[in-house]
Formats: C-alpha cells, structure tokens, sequence
C-alpha cells in the first residue's frame, strides 16, 4: 500500500504531466493525494522539497529499472547485445514516461522549477556522476560479469557507442523502440565481433 509520501509524488507528477511546476499548486497535490496542505509540508517542508524528493525518486526508480533489465536478459541466455538492447528499451520508455528522465538523460532543460535529478542513491565507484555515466558504468559491469570471454575495454567503449545511439533515439524516437533496440543489439555484436546466435553465446 502506497505511503502518504509516496501518494503526494504521485500527485506531483501526474500534475507535471498536465502542466508546467510553477502552475502546480500545493493545495491541489495534496487534494489529489487525499491529504491536507499541512500534512504534505509536514512531508516535504516546501514546494521545492517536494520537488528534489520526487527528481530522487524518478532516478532510483529508473536505475533500478536498468538493472532488473540486464539481470533478466542474461538469464534468459540473451547475448551481450540483446542484453544492453533491454536496458536501452526500459531507458526509452522511461525518458517517454518520465520529463525529468529524459532531462537528465540528454542534459536539456528541466521542467520548470527546481528538478535537478540528483545522484543516486547507491553510489557508484568513482564518486559522483551525471545519470549518463551512472548507466554506462552498469551496463558495462553487468556485461562483464556476464559475458567473460569478452575483454572489459572492448565491452567499455561498444556500451559507450550503443549508450550514444540509444540517447539519440530518446531524443529522436524512432516508429518502433523494437527496431530501434535490435539496431542497437547489433551494434553491440559488431563492435564486439560476436555475430547473432546460439553458437556464439557464451557458456553461462
């Protein structure tokens, strides 16, 4: 069951979906949400508050999306380019989904108000890092642990390339996310000289 804090996010970002944050009025998220104006300050202090809390929230959600995404598609036996391509389609639908998403994936303009996605929560090795970044690290560490007969550099810059083309069709959706993803699919296999198949899958 979702908490009183949870609710009042809820309520924010179905409103920043109908209109731009300085229009959002706190009395009405918290009507939205089923509570009264006091009890969403109670939560968040201010308008501002309420804001950070929720950029957060969009970024452990969408990371965590990430990672069930290359988790499944290496136990489904997926190669290492059917296994960036899931985590390149949760990464479009989420920047559809989600404008503060797409703002800090492609360093545009945020919405209207203070929505500066921050880090994430678990930080990643290395110190702090824009969300870009944070996604490359992952999607190389998982390649890698997943697939080890390939090297690591060569996984390094084939994820930096197919990370590069997958932010392009965020910010230039294709028709398909399907067609867009095996086209990323098979960059990664061309970059990685691993052509598509069972025979040249790695043995789990």
């Amino acid at each position: 069951m979702p908490t009183v804090r949870d609710a009042l996010m809820d309520a924010a970002f179905a409103a920043l979906g109908e209109r731009p944050w300085g229009a959002v009025r706190m009395a009405e998220v918290a009507a939205a949400a089923g509570v009264s104006r006091q009890t969403l300050y109670n939560e968040f202090s201010s308008k501002e508050g309420l804001a950070r809390a929720l950029a957060g929230r969009e970024t452990d959600v969408f990371l965590a999306g990430v990672d069930r995404a290359l988790a499944a598609a290496r136990r489904s036996g997926a190669d290492a380019g059917e296994c960036f391509a899931a985590a390149a389609g949760w990464t479009l639908r989420s920047a559809r989904r989600s404008p503060l998403i797409r703002s800090a994936l492609t360093a545009s303009p945020p919405p209207e108000g203070p929505f500066a996605v921050p880090p994430p929560a678990r930080p990643e090795p290395g110190g702090s890092a824009g969300l870009v970044d944070v996604v490359h690290a992952r999607t190389v560490a998982a390649l890698v642990r997943g697939y080890p007969r390939l090297r690591p550099e060569d996984i390094g810059w084939a994820c930096e390339a197919a990370l590069r083309l997958t932010l392009s069709y965020v910010i230039a959706p294709a028709a398909d996310d399907r067609e867009s993803c095996l086209r990323i699919a098979q960059l990664i296999r061309s970059l990685l000289s691993w052509p598509a198949g069972p025979s040249a899958r790695p043995v789990p």
